[in-house]
């Protein structure tokens, strides 16, 4: 992988983590104004859900910005998106007044989807704990 592609892969994964690390961060601050917002969505078990949610955003999070297992990490980022656009954004049931900005949130959510399953198959990259591992 050239320095070029490297250094993009390394933009790309900023951007990424840019949505997940603060969003896991604020859950975990706000713990139980999330709980609440958790419940109102009718998700079973959602002290367990969004403990899970938070692990994911804020490790994951972490893991792509090192670039640490990133394939299996953004595979694991990939689906939890889809569970949480499934979940969260459920535009087809949303109210009139409320239907045009869930629908977008929930393709925010497919194209995040997108550039994660686009990471899980080229790797990390060059500047990444992983691509230090393939270099030796």
């Amino acid at each position: 992988m050239s320095t070029y592609e490297g250094a993009l892969n390394l933009i790309g994964r900023l951007l990424i983590v840019a949505l997940f690390l603060p969003a896991g961060l604020s859950k975990m601050a706000g713990f139980e104004g999330a709980l609440g917002y958790f419940a109102s969505l009718g998700i079973p078990a959602p002290v367990f859900a969004l403990v899970a949610t938070i692990v994911i955003e804020v490790v994951g999070g972490i893991a792509l910005l090192v670039g640490f297992q990133t394939r299996v990490v953004a595979t694991i980022m990939a689906i939890f998106t889809l569970v949480a656009a499934v979940t969260g954004h459920a535009f087809w049931a949303a109210p009139a007044d409320a239907a045009f900005i869930t629908q977008l949130l929930f393709f925010k959510n497919i194209a995040v989807m997108g550039g994660l399953l686009v990471l899980a198959s080229a790797g990390a990259g060059s500047f990444s704990v992983d691509g230090r591992k393939e270099a030796k």
